[in-house]
């Protein structure tokens, strides 16, 4: 849960020990194996210059020890002492890992540990396992891979951060002032909401410079959005069951959400910022909520939002009845599979919510 709501899977306490260390210190296999999964570095080294299969050896874990060096832990390399993991070792783990080294095709010659500390870059210790409340993201941080799509409110990137996927958010912003950077800095701190299951949070932000426009970055979800795997041929299929579930799924996030005071401003309700993760769950997106400088007058997903809110300024609106006309259009879209008003242009759901016959 930690790794899915944004921890570092290389943070280093005080004595320079990664999740990875501990886990494999204390003999927790099932951990081990999911920080691997998620790219540990099996060669990071503590202050002391021990890598996690040194301490593995030492405590005779066996199986952590061989499933570390089947996931590239070299067994070669010393510590601060000139010891080897094989020196921490009992003989026959000594032999079964040295054995399985050489089939793996490592060298067994001893690697100094000044050869490979740190690689020779700036080592930093982060305190938490996430991001500071207000701490900005090192653009240079950020790896773009592919571009997924353009908006009127910015471009979509998938990349990778500290080894994670992730979306960035490109924001299009005219004329980027000191006003609204400010703005920006107090405003997305209240969308890194970690603590509900159906809530995906944004994980951080980075201003410009050096970044080319303000950026915000999520979790990659390998379903897209419910409006991608409603109406736009993923290859899973919405059985009746499902549907259900993802109804309960964002009923449950929007409950969260509305018991928040103040509750989040300018969050609109619809299937394009309903995430869906890997495990089926649907998740309400806090990157898809507008910044307070962002086209403030414009309304981008007209078909979900409530007839109020599309006639009366964004203060005016109860924000709960408005949530709860957005949730019943969202049901009718898992009932029938169909995109709302999907004959109509956004310009003529605007000038036909006033009808009633709407």
């Amino acid at each position: 849960m930690l790794i899915m709501r944004g921890a570092r899977i290389n943070v280093m306490n005080r004595g320079d020990d990664t999740p990875l260390h501990l886990a494999a210190s204390h003999g927790h296999r099932d951990i081990l194996a999911k920080l691997i999964q998620c790219k540990a570095d099996t060669n990071a080294a503590n202050e002391h210059g021990n890598t996690p299969l040194h301490y593995a050896c030492f405590w005779a874990h066996n199986l952590v020890a061989e499933d570390l060096v089947n996931n590239g832990a070299q067994v070669s390399i010393c510590n601060k002492y000139g010891e080897t993991p094989l020196d921490k070792a009992k003989p026959q783990l000594a032999a079964n890992l040295k054995e399985l080294a050489e089939k793996q095709g490592q060298s067994l010659t001893k690697v100094p540990f000044k050869d490979t500390f740190w690689k020779g870059t700036t080592r930093t210790r982060p305190r938490n396992g996430t991001l500071n409340k207000q701490a900005g993201i090192d653009y240079k941080q950020l790896s773009m891979l592919a571009k997924i799509n353009e908006n009127h409110s910015g471009e979509l990137w998938q990349g990778r951060w500290q080894g994670t996927e992730i979306v960035v958010k490109m924001l299009h912003v005219r004329d980027w002032t000191t006003r609204k950077s400010r703005d920006f800095n107090e405003e997305y701190p209240k969308l890194r909401i970690f603590s509900h299951p159906n809530v995906l949070p944004m994980l951080g932000a980075c201003q410009s410079p050096p970044a080319p426009h303000p950026i915000i970055i999520t979790h990659w979800m390998p379903y897209g959005s419910l409006y991608n795997v409603l109406h736009e041929g993923t290859n899973f299929v919405v059985d009746q069951t499902q549907a259900v579930k993802f109804a309960l799924d964002i009923a449950c996030g929007m409950a969260f959400l509305h018991t928040l005071e103040p509750m989040i401003p300018r969050h609109s309700l619809n299937s394009k910022s309903v995430m869906i993760d890997e495990d089926m769950t649907a998740r309400i997106s806090m990157a898809d909520v507008k910044f307070s400088f962002q086209c403030p007058g414009r309304m981008y997903s007209p078909a979900w939002v409530a007839p109020e809110a599309l006639q009366k300024k964004p203060e005016e609106i109860n924000r709960r009845s408005a949530d709860m006309w957005s949730f019943a259009v969202l049901l009718w879209e898992l009932v029938t599979r169909e995109v709302p008003f999907a004959d109509l242009s956004n310009m003529e759901i605007g000038m036909k919510s006033e009808q009633p016959a709407l």
